[in-house]
Protein backbone atom coordinates (compact mmCIF):
# COMPACT_ATOMS: atom_id res chain seq x y z
CA UNK A 1 0.00 0.00 0.00
CA UNK A 2 1.59 3.68 -1.27
CA UNK A 3 1.86 5.96 1.67
CA UNK A 4 -1.01 8.66 1.93
CA UNK A 5 -1.81 11.82 4.01
CA UNK A 6 -4.86 13.56 4.71
CA UNK A 7 -6.59 15.75 6.87
CA UNK A 8 -10.01 18.03 7.67
CA UNK A 9 -9.19 21.30 8.67
CA UNK A 10 -12.32 22.79 9.12
CA UNK A 11 -16.01 22.49 10.53
CA UNK A 12 -18.61 20.85 8.71
CA UNK A 13 -22.40 21.43 10.19
CA UNK A 14 -25.19 19.52 8.51
CA UNK A 15 -28.95 19.48 8.97
CA UNK A 16 -32.39 20.72 8.38
CA UNK A 17 -32.00 24.41 9.74
CA UNK A 18 -28.30 24.69 10.40
CA UNK A 19 -28.16 27.98 8.67
CA UNK A 20 -29.78 29.61 11.74
CA UNK A 21 -26.02 28.97 13.27
CA UNK A 22 -23.95 31.22 10.81
CA UNK A 23 -23.97 34.15 12.96
CA UNK A 24 -22.70 31.78 15.88
CA UNK A 25 -20.09 30.87 13.45
CA UNK A 26 -19.22 34.52 12.04
CA UNK A 27 -18.94 35.79 15.40
CA UNK A 28 -16.54 32.76 16.38
CA UNK A 29 -14.42 33.99 13.03
CA UNK A 30 -13.91 37.12 15.16
CA UNK A 31 -15.94 39.15 12.52
CA UNK A 32 -18.99 41.82 12.93
CA UNK A 33 -19.21 42.40 9.23
CA UNK A 34 -19.40 39.89 6.47
CA UNK A 35 -19.97 40.36 2.58
CA UNK A 36 -22.62 37.55 1.10
CA UNK A 37 -20.73 36.78 -2.56
CA UNK A 38 -24.14 34.94 -4.11
CA UNK A 39 -26.00 35.79 -7.14
CA UNK A 40 -29.88 37.84 -8.23
CA UNK A 41 -31.31 34.41 -8.93
CA UNK A 42 -30.93 33.83 -4.85
CA UNK A 43 -31.96 37.13 -4.52
CA UNK A 44 -35.11 37.10 -6.16
CA UNK A 45 -36.20 34.13 -4.19
CA UNK A 46 -35.79 35.61 -1.06
CA UNK A 47 -32.65 33.52 -0.23
CA UNK A 48 -29.77 36.01 0.22
CA UNK A 49 -32.23 38.37 1.99
CA UNK A 50 -33.16 35.86 4.68
CA UNK A 51 -29.33 35.77 5.16
CA UNK A 52 -28.53 38.80 5.56
CA UNK A 53 -31.41 39.60 8.18
CA UNK A 54 -30.12 36.53 10.02
CA UNK A 55 -26.93 38.11 9.97
CA UNK A 56 -28.17 41.31 10.70
CA UNK A 57 -30.49 40.48 13.23
CA UNK A 58 -27.54 38.93 15.16
CA UNK A 59 -25.42 42.61 15.50
CA UNK A 60 -23.66 41.32 12.43
CA UNK A 61 -23.24 43.96 9.84
CA UNK A 62 -23.95 42.28 6.37
CA UNK A 63 -22.73 43.65 2.63
CA UNK A 64 -23.92 41.74 -0.55
CA UNK A 65 -22.14 41.38 -3.70
CA UNK A 66 -24.77 39.78 -6.31
CA UNK A 67 -23.23 40.02 -10.06
CA UNK A 68 -22.26 36.37 -10.10
CA UNK A 69 -22.54 34.57 -13.19
CA UNK A 70 -22.12 30.68 -13.79
CA UNK A 71 -18.09 30.07 -15.14
CA UNK A 72 -17.37 33.48 -13.11
CA UNK A 73 -14.40 35.10 -14.29
CA UNK A 74 -11.06 37.09 -13.55
CA UNK A 75 -12.42 40.28 -14.11
CA UNK A 76 -15.63 39.36 -12.05
CA UNK A 77 -13.42 37.99 -8.81
CA UNK A 78 -11.31 41.57 -9.57
CA UNK A 79 -14.98 43.73 -9.01
CA UNK A 80 -16.02 41.43 -5.90
CA UNK A 81 -12.57 41.89 -4.68
CA UNK A 82 -12.69 45.58 -4.66
CA UNK A 83 -16.36 45.77 -3.42
CA UNK A 84 -15.05 43.20 -0.36
CA UNK A 85 -11.60 46.09 0.09
CA UNK A 86 -14.49 49.06 0.11
CA UNK A 87 -17.04 47.52 2.24
CA UNK A 88 -14.19 46.75 5.30
CA UNK A 89 -15.46 43.04 5.69
CA UNK A 90 -13.69 40.67 7.69
CA UNK A 91 -15.24 37.26 6.75
CA UNK A 92 -17.05 36.44 3.62
CA UNK A 93 -20.44 34.12 3.44
CA UNK A 94 -20.56 32.05 -0.08
CA UNK A 95 -23.83 31.49 -0.51
CA UNK A 96 -25.03 29.45 -3.75
CA UNK A 97 -23.11 26.88 -5.95
CA UNK A 98 -20.24 26.20 -7.15
CA UNK A 99 -19.33 29.55 -8.99
CA UNK A 100 -20.06 31.59 -5.79
CA UNK A 101 -17.85 29.55 -3.98
CA UNK A 102 -15.00 29.94 -6.46
CA UNK A 103 -15.36 33.64 -6.27
CA UNK A 104 -15.63 33.62 -2.46
CA UNK A 105 -12.14 32.01 -2.11
CA UNK A 106 -10.49 33.80 -4.81
CA UNK A 107 -11.79 37.16 -2.86
CA UNK A 108 -10.36 35.64 0.24
CA UNK A 109 -6.38 35.68 -1.33
CA UNK A 110 -7.13 38.93 -3.26
CA UNK A 111 -8.43 40.71 0.11
CA UNK A 112 -5.30 39.00 1.95
CA UNK A 113 -2.92 39.12 -0.72
CA UNK A 114 -3.47 41.40 -3.27
CA UNK A 115 -2.89 41.08 -7.24
CA UNK A 116 -5.34 38.94 -9.28
CA UNK A 117 -6.17 35.72 -9.38
CA UNK A 118 -3.89 35.01 -12.43
CA UNK A 119 -1.10 35.41 -9.83
CA UNK A 120 -2.04 32.63 -7.96
CA UNK A 121 -2.78 29.96 -11.17
CA UNK A 122 -1.59 26.39 -10.37
CA UNK A 123 -0.75 24.45 -7.29
CA UNK A 124 0.03 25.94 -3.30
CA UNK A 125 1.10 29.54 -4.60
CA UNK A 126 -1.31 31.38 -2.03
CA UNK A 127 1.00 32.16 0.66
CA UNK A 128 -0.46 31.32 3.66
CA UNK A 129 -4.53 31.72 5.22
CA UNK A 130 -7.35 33.71 3.50
CA UNK A 131 -10.23 35.47 4.73
CA UNK A 132 -12.21 33.44 6.89
CA UNK A 133 -15.15 31.63 4.29
CA UNK A 134 -18.10 29.77 5.62
CA UNK A 135 -19.62 28.03 2.24
CA UNK A 136 -23.48 27.42 2.45
CA UNK A 137 -23.80 25.41 -0.48
CA UNK A 138 -27.61 26.10 -2.01
CA UNK A 139 -26.85 22.90 -4.57
CA UNK A 140 -26.02 19.77 -4.35
CA UNK A 141 -23.00 19.15 -6.66
CA UNK A 142 -20.00 20.96 -6.85
CA UNK A 143 -18.49 20.12 -3.13
CA UNK A 144 -16.70 23.40 -3.14
CA UNK A 145 -17.69 24.02 0.28
CA UNK A 146 -14.83 21.18 1.15
CA UNK A 147 -12.54 21.63 -1.30
CA UNK A 148 -9.25 22.70 -2.16
CA UNK A 149 -10.01 24.73 -5.25
CA UNK A 150 -10.91 28.04 -7.37
CA UNK A 151 -11.88 27.53 -11.02
CA UNK A 152 -12.31 30.50 -12.84
CA UNK A 153 -12.99 32.00 -16.62
CA UNK A 154 -9.68 33.68 -18.11
CA UNK A 155 -12.27 35.22 -21.02
CA UNK A 156 -8.78 36.80 -22.41
CA UNK A 157 -7.49 33.19 -23.45
CA UNK A 158 -11.09 31.68 -23.24
CA UNK A 159 -9.23 29.16 -20.37
CA UNK A 160 -10.64 28.01 -16.80
CA UNK A 161 -7.91 28.27 -14.79
CA UNK A 162 -7.58 26.34 -11.44
CA UNK A 163 -5.93 27.91 -8.97
CA UNK A 164 -4.92 24.96 -5.97
CA UNK A 165 -4.01 25.26 -2.05
CA UNK A 166 -5.18 23.61 0.63
CA UNK A 167 -5.22 27.21 2.55
CA UNK A 168 -8.85 27.76 0.13
CA UNK A 169 -10.58 24.95 1.90
CA UNK A 170 -13.46 27.17 4.03
CA UNK A 171 -13.23 27.43 7.64
CA UNK A 172 -16.63 26.17 8.14
CA UNK A 173 -19.39 24.15 6.25
CA UNK A 174 -23.13 24.88 6.56
CA UNK A 175 -25.09 22.34 4.66
CA UNK A 176 -28.66 22.37 5.25
CA UNK A 177 -30.91 20.37 3.05
CA UNK A 178 -33.71 22.67 3.16
CA UNK A 179 -31.42 25.25 1.24
CA UNK A 180 -31.41 22.82 -1.90
CA UNK A 181 -35.05 21.51 -1.74
CA UNK A 182 -36.65 24.77 -3.99
CA UNK A 183 -34.09 24.15 -6.82
CA UNK A 184 -35.72 23.28 -10.39
CA UNK A 185 -35.13 20.06 -11.38
CA UNK A 186 -32.82 20.74 -14.55
CA UNK A 187 -30.83 21.89 -12.35
CA UNK A 188 -31.03 19.42 -9.27
CA UNK A 189 -29.96 17.09 -12.24
CA UNK A 190 -26.73 18.83 -13.39
CA UNK A 191 -25.89 19.22 -10.27
CA UNK A 192 -26.84 16.14 -8.49
CA UNK A 193 -24.73 14.35 -11.81
CA UNK A 194 -21.57 16.68 -11.32
CA UNK A 195 -21.59 15.38 -7.37
CA UNK A 196 -21.38 11.35 -8.75
CA UNK A 197 -18.57 11.96 -10.88
CA UNK A 198 -16.70 13.53 -8.47
CA UNK A 199 -17.30 10.26 -6.74
CA UNK A 200 -16.94 8.12 -9.17
CA UNK A 201 -13.42 10.14 -10.71
CA UNK A 202 -11.87 10.02 -7.49
CA UNK A 203 -12.45 6.29 -6.97
CA UNK A 204 -10.91 5.43 -10.09
CA UNK A 205 -7.98 7.93 -10.14
CA UNK A 206 -4.23 7.24 -9.62
CA UNK A 207 -4.00 9.45 -6.48
CA UNK A 208 -6.99 7.54 -4.73
CA UNK A 209 -6.22 6.77 -1.06
CA UNK A 210 -8.11 3.98 1.18
CA UNK A 211 -8.96 7.49 3.08
CA UNK A 212 -10.50 8.96 0.07
CA UNK A 213 -11.67 5.59 -1.17
CA UNK A 214 -13.68 5.82 1.61
CA UNK A 215 -15.40 9.49 1.32
CA UNK A 216 -16.00 8.70 -2.63
CA UNK A 217 -17.57 5.15 -2.06
CA UNK A 218 -20.18 6.60 1.10
CA UNK A 219 -20.45 9.44 -2.10
CA UNK A 220 -21.77 7.10 -4.56
CA UNK A 221 -23.98 4.93 -2.38
CA UNK A 222 -25.41 8.18 -0.82
CA UNK A 223 -25.91 9.90 -4.60
CA UNK A 224 -26.40 6.55 -6.27
CA UNK A 225 -29.71 6.10 -4.15
CA UNK A 226 -31.16 8.68 -3.81
CA UNK A 227 -30.27 11.51 -7.47
CA UNK A 228 -33.28 10.02 -9.26
CA UNK A 229 -35.83 10.38 -5.99
CA UNK A 230 -34.09 14.15 -5.59
CA UNK A 231 -34.42 15.69 -9.31
CA UNK A 232 -37.91 13.95 -8.98
CA UNK A 233 -38.76 16.07 -6.25
CA UNK A 234 -36.23 18.52 -4.75
CA UNK A 235 -38.57 18.64 -1.70
CA UNK A 236 -38.31 15.13 -0.82
CA UNK A 237 -35.77 16.04 2.83
CA UNK A 238 -34.62 12.34 2.85
CA UNK A 239 -33.14 12.47 -0.68
CA UNK A 240 -32.17 16.37 -0.40
CA UNK A 241 -30.39 15.27 2.62
CA UNK A 242 -28.18 12.17 1.00
CA UNK A 243 -27.63 14.21 -2.00
CA UNK A 244 -26.13 16.76 0.10
CA UNK A 245 -24.32 14.71 2.35
CA UNK A 246 -22.95 12.45 -1.12
CA UNK A 247 -21.82 15.94 -2.50
CA UNK A 248 -20.02 16.80 0.26
CA UNK A 249 -18.39 13.34 0.77
CA UNK A 250 -17.91 13.40 -2.91
CA UNK A 251 -16.41 16.87 -2.47
CA UNK A 252 -13.38 15.59 0.38
CA UNK A 253 -12.49 12.81 -1.94
CA UNK A 254 -11.48 14.45 -5.37
CA UNK A 255 -9.64 17.17 -3.17
CA UNK A 256 -7.62 14.19 -1.98
CA UNK A 257 -7.55 11.98 -4.95
CA UNK A 258 -8.32 14.33 -7.75
CA UNK A 259 -10.40 13.89 -10.91
CA UNK A 260 -9.62 12.36 -14.11
CA UNK A 261 -10.56 13.08 -18.00
CA UNK A 262 -14.32 14.05 -17.14
CA UNK A 263 -13.28 17.01 -15.85
CA UNK A 264 -10.08 17.85 -18.03
CA UNK A 265 -12.17 18.09 -20.78
CA UNK A 266 -15.42 19.32 -19.31
CA UNK A 267 -13.70 22.38 -18.04
CA UNK A 268 -12.84 24.09 -21.70
CA UNK A 269 -16.06 23.16 -22.97
CA UNK A 270 -17.21 25.53 -20.51
CA UNK A 271 -14.74 27.59 -21.30
CA UNK A 272 -15.54 27.49 -24.87
CA UNK A 273 -19.16 27.19 -25.32
CA UNK A 274 -21.15 27.90 -22.03
CA UNK A 275 -22.01 24.67 -21.20
CA UNK A 276 -23.00 24.15 -17.35
CA UNK A 277 -20.23 22.28 -15.98
CA UNK A 278 -22.73 19.67 -14.53
CA UNK A 279 -23.70 18.81 -18.41
CA UNK A 280 -20.49 19.09 -19.92
CA UNK A 281 -19.78 16.37 -17.24
CA UNK A 282 -22.54 14.24 -17.32
CA UNK A 283 -22.16 14.00 -21.70
CA UNK A 284 -18.44 13.34 -21.35
CA UNK A 285 -18.57 10.54 -18.20
CA UNK A 286 -19.95 7.42 -20.66
CA UNK A 287 -17.74 8.11 -23.10
CA UNK A 288 -14.79 8.39 -20.63
CA UNK A 289 -15.81 5.63 -19.25
CA UNK A 290 -15.20 3.33 -21.99
CA UNK A 291 -11.89 4.77 -22.88
CA UNK A 292 -10.74 3.95 -19.34
CA UNK A 293 -12.02 -0.32 -19.11
CA UNK A 294 -9.03 -1.21 -20.04
CA UNK A 295 -7.55 -0.15 -17.04
CA UNK A 296 -10.32 -1.10 -14.47
CA UNK A 297 -9.06 -2.88 -11.46
CA UNK A 298 -12.57 -4.27 -10.59
CA UNK A 299 -13.77 -1.05 -9.53
CA UNK A 300 -16.08 -0.48 -12.32
CA UNK A 301 -18.19 -3.13 -10.91
CA UNK A 302 -18.84 -1.69 -7.22
CA UNK A 303 -19.55 1.97 -9.09
CA UNK A 304 -21.91 0.55 -10.80
CA UNK A 305 -23.72 -1.78 -7.71
CA UNK A 306 -23.64 1.59 -6.29
CA UNK A 307 -25.49 3.72 -8.77
CA UNK A 308 -27.75 0.63 -10.66
CA UNK A 309 -30.12 0.56 -7.56
CA UNK A 310 -29.97 -3.53 -7.34
CA UNK A 311 -29.23 -5.00 -4.34
CA UNK A 312 -28.03 -8.18 -5.35
CA UNK A 313 -24.53 -8.11 -7.70
CA UNK A 314 -24.71 -8.74 -11.33
CA UNK A 315 -23.70 -11.85 -12.56
CA UNK A 316 -21.28 -12.15 -15.36
CA UNK A 317 -20.61 -8.11 -15.03
CA UNK A 318 -18.76 -6.38 -17.77
CA UNK A 319 -16.82 -3.14 -17.45
CA UNK A 320 -18.82 -1.92 -20.55
CA UNK A 321 -22.25 -2.13 -18.69
CA UNK A 322 -21.02 0.73 -15.86
CA UNK A 323 -21.21 3.40 -19.88
CA UNK A 324 -24.45 1.64 -20.45
CA UNK A 325 -25.84 2.58 -16.89
CA UNK A 326 -24.98 5.80 -17.36
CA UNK A 327 -26.31 6.58 -20.39
CA UNK A 328 -29.75 5.14 -19.01
CA UNK A 329 -29.01 7.12 -15.74
CA UNK A 330 -28.59 10.24 -18.51
CA UNK A 331 -31.51 10.01 -20.01
CA UNK A 332 -33.92 9.40 -17.00
CA UNK A 333 -32.31 12.58 -15.38
CA UNK A 334 -32.59 14.89 -18.96
CA UNK A 335 -29.10 15.01 -19.31
CA UNK A 336 -27.84 15.62 -23.34
CA UNK A 337 -26.78 12.47 -25.11
CA UNK A 338 -23.87 14.45 -27.13
CA UNK A 339 -21.99 17.88 -27.52
CA UNK A 340 -23.13 18.77 -30.74
CA UNK A 341 -26.70 19.20 -28.74
CA UNK A 342 -25.46 21.47 -26.07
CA UNK A 343 -24.30 24.21 -29.04
CA UNK A 344 -19.94 22.55 -29.23
CA UNK A 345 -18.84 22.60 -32.52
CA UNK A 346 -15.70 20.15 -33.60
CA UNK A 347 -14.06 23.67 -34.92
CA UNK A 348 -12.66 24.50 -31.44
CA UNK A 349 -11.84 20.55 -30.56
CA UNK A 350 -8.13 20.72 -31.52
CA UNK A 351 -8.13 24.04 -28.93
CA UNK A 352 -10.00 22.10 -26.55
CA UNK A 353 -7.97 19.37 -26.39
CA UNK A 354 -4.52 21.13 -25.76
CA UNK A 355 -6.68 23.49 -22.92
CA UNK A 356 -7.69 19.65 -21.77
CA UNK A 357 -3.79 18.54 -21.79
CA UNK A 358 -2.64 21.17 -19.11
CA UNK A 359 -5.29 19.99 -16.57
CA UNK A 360 -3.91 18.06 -13.76
CA UNK A 361 -6.64 15.41 -14.27
CA UNK A 362 -5.64 14.03 -16.95
CA UNK A 363 -2.25 12.87 -15.45
CA UNK A 364 -4.65 10.97 -12.43
CA UNK A 365 -6.95 9.26 -15.01
CA UNK A 366 -6.63 5.46 -14.81
CA UNK A 367 -5.69 5.39 -18.64
CA UNK A 368 -2.79 7.29 -19.82
CA UNK A 369 -4.29 9.91 -21.84
CA UNK A 370 -2.18 11.42 -25.30
CA UNK A 371 -3.59 14.84 -26.90
CA UNK A 372 -4.50 12.34 -29.58
CA UNK A 373 -6.47 10.49 -27.37
CA UNK A 374 -8.46 13.92 -25.90
CA UNK A 375 -9.59 14.51 -29.54
CA UNK A 376 -10.63 11.16 -30.41
CA UNK A 377 -12.73 11.31 -27.14
CA UNK A 378 -14.48 14.75 -27.76
CA UNK A 379 -15.18 13.63 -31.55
CA UNK A 380 -16.96 10.85 -30.22
CA UNK A 381 -18.96 12.87 -27.69
CA UNK A 382 -20.17 15.47 -30.47
CA UNK A 383 -22.21 12.64 -32.02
Amino acid sequence: MKDYTFKIPQEIIFGPGVLNRLPELLKKSGSEKTMIVSDHGLEKVGVVKQVMDLAEENGIKAYAFLDIQPNPTVEMVGKAAKAYRESGATSIVALGGGSPMDVAKAVGILARYGGTITDYEGAHLVPGAIEPVIAVPTTAGTGSEVTAFSVITDSVRDYKLTVFSYELIPKYALLDPEMIASVPSSIAAACGIDALIHGIEAYLSLGATPFSDAMAEKAMELIGGSIRSYVANPRDMEAAGAMMSGSMFAGIAFAWARLGNVHAMSHPVSAFFHVPHGVANGILLPVVLEYNELADRGRYEKIYNYISGRREAVKDFCPFMLAEEIKRLNLSLGIPKSLEEVGVTEDKIPQMAEDAMRSGNIGVNPRRTTLKDVIALYHKAMK
